[in-house]
C-alpha cells in the first residue's frame, strides 16, 4: 500500500514518454530516422500500477465486480480503466480517492491515488492497442489477500464479530440496534488499527443495483464497554466502501477487557437478494505496556440537522463553524454528506491567517477517510476557527440522489441530507504543542517555507521566565 520509489520513477518516466509523443507520433519518428519513443505496455508500464493502487479490491477474491490482476483479466476492461481512471478527484473516478491536488495538505497515509504521468501511462496504452507486452517485463504478484477472505491490513490480533442478520431481497430500510458481542480479552490493550469488512451469502458476480452492491450494511455505529461499568469507547463509524483506521503512534484507542462491541447504530439496506450477512471487526494491537501520549479531542465539526437543500440545483454551499478550546492536532479527515454531497474543504482561521487544509470530492457510494501523514497533520493553536464547506448538486448532473425534483433538510436516511466532518483529532498541552512545532521547523529550509496547516510554525518559540530568587533583605532579585 506504500509507494516504492523506484518502480514509481520508472513509470513517471514511461508515461512522461507516452503523454508527450502519441504512438502515431512514435512511427513517424521511426520513419524519419529518429530515435523511436518507447511503447508503452502492460508488462512493463500498466502492472505496477494495478499491483499498487487497483489490486487492494481487483482480485479473485476481492470485493470488485472483476479482477485486475493479469493481462487477460484487464484487456476487456481497457477503455473503461481509462475512463474511470480520467475523472479527477470526483464521484466515478478510480481508484476511490478525492483529494484534490492543488489544495491544501497533500501527505496522507495509504494513498493509492494515480498521478497526472500515471494517468497519461494508460491512456496511452489504452490509445496504442493495450500492448501485452513481453512477459519477462511482469513483476511478482502481490501477495495480499482482501474483500471477504482476507485483510487490508493484514490478519488482525483480534477478530469480533458481529450477530448475523437476515435481510429480504425487498424491505425497507431498518435503522437501530443488532445486539452485541463480547470481545473476549482479558486484558486492557491500545488498539493501533481497526478494520471492518462485511461478510454475506450473496454469490459471486450476482448482480445488485442498489448503494453498496453486494453489501447489506449501509453502515454501523459501534462502541465498546464493559458490562455493569460506567463509560464505553466510541469506534470510527464504518461505512460502505470506507478505509480502515489505523490509529497515529502517538493516539491508539483503548480496548476494555472483559468488554463487548456494541451494534447500536446500524442503517440495512435490502440489496435485491435474500442475503444472511455479518460484520467482522478486525483489531490490530500496540505492544503490551504502550500508552498513548495525546488524548482525543471531543471537537466535531458540521451540522446534521438544520439543513436546507433546494431541487434542481447545483453549486449549493453549506458551512459550520467551531473555535478549537485546545491545542489541537487534526489525525483524519472524513467528509460526510449524503446523495447530494459532490465535495467538502476544511479550513483553519487563526487572526488574519485562513489555511485551506484540505477539500476532497465526495461520492456517496464510496465514503472515504484521509489520515494525514504524521509529520503534516494540522497543528493548530487553541482559539482557532474552523470552517467546514460542504457542496451539492442535486441536478440530473449528480446521479447518486433517488428523486432530484424534492426539497430536502437533515436526516439519517440517503434521501435526506447530513453534513459532518467524522474525521478524529487530539488534544496537546502547551508543552506538547510547542515541542511539535519545533520538530516542524527542524524539518523546513528557511523562513520564507511554510507549512500548511500549522499557522504558528515560525512564531517565536516560548521561553519562561527566569525563576526570582529572595535576597537575604527580603527583596526580589530579578
Amino acid at each position: 500500500m506504500t509507494r516504492d520509489g523506484g518502480a514509481r520513477m520508472a513509470v513517471v518516466a514511461a508515461a512522461a514518454i507516452a503523454a508527450a509523443v502519441s504512438a502515431p507520433t512514435a512511427m513517424r519518428a521511426q520513419t524519419q530516422g529518429q530515435r523511436p519513443i518507447r511503447q508503452v505496455t502492460f508488462t512493463r508500464d500498466i502492472a505496477p500500477i494495478l499491483q499498487r493502487s487497483c489490486q487492494q479490491c481487483h482480485t479473485p477474491e476481492g470485493g470488485a465486480p472483476m479482477s485486475l490482476v493479469t493481462y487477460d483479466d484487464v484487456r476487456p476492461f481497457a477503455r473503461a480503466i481509462k475512463r474511470r481512471t480520467s475523472l479527477g478527484p470526483h464521484a466515478g473516478v478510480m481508484p476511490p480517492w478525492f483529494v484534490e491536488k492543488n489544495i491544501g495538505i497533500q501527505h496522507y497515509k495509504y494513498d493509492p491515488s494515480l498521478s497526472d504521468a500515471e494517468i497519461a501511462a494508460i491512456a496511452a496504452w489504452v490509445d496504442g492497442g493495450a500492448v501485452r507486452g513481453n512477459p519477462d517485463d511482469m513483476p511478482p504478484p502481490r501477495k495480499v489477500t482482501t474483500g471477504e477472505h482476507g485483510w487490508l491490513l493484514g490478519t488482525p490480533d483480534l477478530i469480533v464479530k458481529s450477530p448475523e442478520v437476515l435481510v429480504p431481497a425487498m424491505a425497507p430500510d431498518r435503522w437501530g440496534s443488532i445486539g452485541s458481542t463480547p470481545t473476549g480479552l482479558t486484558e486492557d490493550r491500545w488498539v493501533k488499527s481497526v478494520e471492518v469488512r462485511e461478510v454475506n451469502d450473496i454469490p459471486r458476480g450476482e448482480a445488485t443495483k442498489t448503494v453498496g452492491g453486494r453489501f447489506v450494511f449501509h453502515h454501523m455505529n459501534y462502541s465498546s464497554a464493559v458490562p455493569e461499568q460506567p463509560g464505553s469507547v466510541a469506534w470510527p463509524i464504518h461505512e460502505i466502501g470506507r478505509n480502515p483506521d489505523v490509529f497515529p503512534d502517538t493516539a491508539g484507542r483503548l480496548l476494555r477487557a472483559s468488554s463487548v462491541l456494541e451494534f447500536n447504530a446500524s442503517h440495512i439496506h435490502a440489496n435485491g437478494h435474500d442475503t444472511h450477512a455479518h460484520l467482522e471487526f478486525g483489531f490490530t494491537f500496540f505492544p503490551v505496556g504502550y500508552q498513548p501520549l495525546y488524548k482525543r479531542s471531543p471537537t466535531l465539526v458540521g451540522n446534521g440537522n438544520d439543513l436546507d437543500v433546494k431541487p434542481n440545483a447545483a453549486g449549493q454551499e453549506i458551512h459550520a463553524y467551531a473555535t478549537l478550546q485546545e491545542h489541537t492536532k487534526i489525525i483524519a479527515f472524513e467528509p460526510h454528506l449524503h446523495a447530494p454531497g459532490t465535495r467538502m474543504c476544511l479550513e483553519a482561521i487563526w487572526g488574519m491567517n485562513i489555511q485551506q487544509l484540505t477539500c476532497a470530492g465526495y461520492d456517496h457510494n464510496w465514503v472515504k477517510q484521509y489520515i494525514y501523514e504524521d509529520d503534516h497533520a494540522p497543528l493548530l493553536p487553541k482559539g482557532t476557527i474552523l470552517h467546514l464547506i460542504g457542496f451539492l448538486d442535486t441536478t440530473p448532473a449528480n446521479k447518486n440522489p433517488a428523486d432530484p425534483r424534492n426539497w430536502a433538510g437533515g436526516g439519517r436516511r440517503s434521501v435526506a441530507n447530513m453534513f459532518i466532518d467524522l474525521g478524529y483529532s487530539v488534544s496537546m498541552t502547551e508543552e506538547q504543542f510547542q515541542a511539535e512545532m519545533a520538530k516542524r521547523r527542524e524539518r523546513m529550509n528557511n523562513r520564507n517555507d511554510y507549512d500548511i496547516g500549522c499557522p504558528l510554525c515560525w512564531a517565536p518559540p516560548v521561553v519562561s521566565a527566569p525563576a526570582r530568587t529572595t535576597t537575604q533583605q527580603g527583596g526580589i532579585q530579578q
